[in-house]
């Protein structure tokens, strides 16, 4: 095993601030739905995933692979959010074996109403503080990142 290339000053400082944002963003966001429209941001995400599909359902499988989240955490959330009325499951129409999630009218009130004050929150907090060519920057710096992640089949 080879000498670790230990972070100089700079890069500490960096990985700090990076990682401060990575654990309180999502802290962060968590709390403005939860104070807004009473909800998590897993079962914001469920919803939005869902609403972006209609009028048809989406796979519960699907559902995990666009969330990139395990296909337990998913069906353990789709079983609350299920028991709060906001989405039914049913055997999927593709082939039996799988499950289809649709949202209830309840579900759609409810993203319908989370929607506009969480899309405030992530302009205000993610792009507005930039410039449209720092914006850009940012997501060309992400996507590298990502694919740093990715070839290490970490993703």
């Amino acid at each position: 095993m080879s000498e670790p290339r230990w972070l100089n000053k700079e890069e500490a400082q960096l990985w700090l601030e990076f990682r401060e944002f990575l654990w309180g963003f999502p802290s962060a966001m968590d709390r403005q739905l939860t104070r807004d429209a009473g909800m998590s941001s897993g079962e914001y995400a469920v919803l939005a995933a869902v609403s972006q599909t209609a009028p048809d359902a989406l796979r519960s499988g699907d559902l995990a692979a666009t969330l990139q989240w395990e296909r337990s955490r998913v069906s353990h959330l789709l079983r609350r959010m299920e028991a709060k009325g906001l989405i039914e499951r049913c055997a999927s129409s593709c082939d039996g074996r799988g499950q289809d999630i649709k949202l209830t009218e309840a579900g759609w009130k409810t993203i319908r109403g989370a929607a506009p004050d969480h899309v405030s929150f992530v302009r205000e907090t993610l792009f507005d503080p930039l410039s449209v060519a720092e914006q850009e920057q940012f997501g060309a710096m992400l996507a590298k990142i990502r694919s740093a992640v990715v070839d290490r089949d970490l993703w």
